[in-house]
């Protein structure tokens, strides 16, 4: 089992957890951000590949913000 820690940048979420198992996420917690929908992307992530979810979730911006919290999740995905 790995876990990621990683303090995102430019979003209101402050900390995000990953535990992943052979490249496959298991969890993911967050602290800070949309509460809602934060949970909603956490429990889709659950299962998916590492790859995949950085194919996914990169680019994504929040506004006019040039990142997102799903950004800085798959930024979060590619330092480890």
């Amino acid at each position: 089992m790995e876990t990621i820690r990683y303090t995102p940048r430019g979003v209101c979420a402050r900390e995000m957890e990953i535990d992943l198992d052979n490249g496959v996420i298991q969890a993911v917690r967050v602290v800070g951000g949309c509460n809602g929908n934060l949970q909603g992307i956490s429990s889709l992530l659950v299962g998916m590949t590492r790859e995949e979810a950085i194919s996914r979730m990169e680019g994504i911006h929040c506004g006019a913000k040039p990142t997102s919290c799903p950004d800085q999740l798959a930024q979060a995905l590619k330092q480890n």
